[in-house]
């Protein structure tokens, strides 16, 4: 019989599409889980990977075993918790895929899940709104904290959970002269100065070029990365600014040595939501987190 850690090997393989990627995030060595699919084909009687000098990609009956598999898997996992649901328990382990600007609030959600249901582990994964979009389909992930535009209403339940805006993090020098009374900052002069920003394939970065754009504003990007920790530390050196989700600072505090300035002219929104498969049964755990969400938006 096929067993279920075939099927996870193989569903890390469909998702890295590299073997050594693959076997990496399986823990195991690369020989080690290349002779398990090879074993896996064997058993089956059908070719799943089109290889060559390197990975290729599946072949239509491994995309096909790919799609079952993660079925399996989901309804396994599903059992599992269902099984200790009955026992009064809600366990197991909830993976979060959160972009960026909504880490410090995913991690009051998973605090407040914890105070709760405290056999629950939680993983948070910072991905982008893209990724988080595939791999909620195909079942890596169980949940997502996203822009709540990334994603159609099909085949998904979307829980609004706050509004995103933004804000200038300065050197305190940068910004010293500023006139006396004035609580933020335009879109404008802050294209004037230097600024540290997430890469342009993040949802934040190019809402970011979108504002920017707009109003015909070219930045001056001195560094780009694919989070916020960076930037930060570089606006506390005093060699750059750089723009921020409003929650984050107010999550972390002001940094020392900075100035926060709230951007404007014009102040825009995007609305933040959590975002998990419309499946019946959910997962407990998914149904947890939904619950934990309700109480705290309201």
């Amino acid at each position: 019989m096929i067993e279920l850690k075939d099927l996870r090997l193989l569903s890390a393989l469909a998702r890295h599409r590299h073997f050594a990627k693959a076997a990496q995030d399986s823990g195991m060595s690369q020989p080690a889980f290349s002779m398990r699919i090879r074993n896996l084909e064997e058993r089956l009687g059908v070719s799943i990977v089109r290889r060559g000098n390197r990975f290729q990609g599946l072949t239509e009956e491994g995309m096909m075993i790919v799609r079952r598999a993660r079925s399996i898997l989901d309804d396994a996992k599903a059992l599992e918790q269902e099984v200790a649901a009955a026992r009064g328990e809600v366990t197991g382990t909830l993976v979060l895929g959160v972009v960026p600007t909504a880490t410090a609030y995913a991690a009051q959600l998973v605090d407040r899940l914890h105070l709760a249901h405290r056999r629950v582990l939680a993983r948070i994964e910072v991905l982008s709104s893209l990724v988080i979009q595939q791999r909620l389909f195909d079942g890596t992930i169980d949940a997502g904290v996203t822009y709540h535009d990334s994603l159609g209403p099909d085949q998904v339940s979307i829980q609004p959970l706050y509004e995103e805006t933004y804000v200038l993090v300065a050197p305190a020098n940068m910004v010293a002269e500023r006139p006396r009374g004035a609580d933020g900052i335009s879109w404008a002069e802050a294209a004037d100065l230097p600024l540290s920003l997430l890469e342009p394939q993040m949802q934040n970065r190019r809402i970011l070029d979108r504002i920017f754009a707009d109003q015909g504003l070219r930045p001056e990007v001195r560094s780009e990365s694919s989070g916020f920790m960076a930037a930060m530390v570089m606006a506390r050196a005093g060699s750059v600014a750089t723009i921020l989700p409003q929650a984050l600072v107010e999550a972390l505090g002001t940094l020392d040595g900075t100035t926060v300035l709230p951007l404007t002219d014009p102040a825009p929104t995007k609305p933040i939501a959590m975002v998990t498969l419309d499946r019946q049964p959910a997962l407990t755990t998914v149904q947890a987190l939904r619950a934990v969400v309700d109480d705290f938006v309201q």
